[in-house]
């Protein structure tokens, strides 16, 4: 799992800023990304967990993508495919 701080642009609006008397408009909106690679019988459980922790019912919610991971190696244990996740 990796927790990224991102910025990102979409339906939630943006905010405006004073900085040195000025008003300066804000249009990248602090967000949170979440990768995750699990074995494909777990998706839907891992999706369930994130969907009901990180929900507050407020636009800007985010989306959920979910693709399929063709290979997997963990490094230095020489581990492959779902041993390696």
């Amino acid at each position: 799992m990796s927790v990224t701080e991102i910025k990102g642009f979409g339906r939630s609006v943006g905010h405006t800023e004073l900085y040195r008397g000025a008003e300066y408009s804000v249009d990248f909106v602090p967000k949170s990304r979440l990768e995750v690679a699990v074995k494909s019988d777990m998706v839907d459980q891992v999706v369930d967990a994130i969907v009901n922790t990180a929900k507050t019912g407020k636009v800007g919610d985010g989306k959920i993508f979910i693709s399929d991971l063709d290979k997997s190696r963990s490094y230095p244990y020489r581990e492959t495919d779902d041993t390696a996740l």
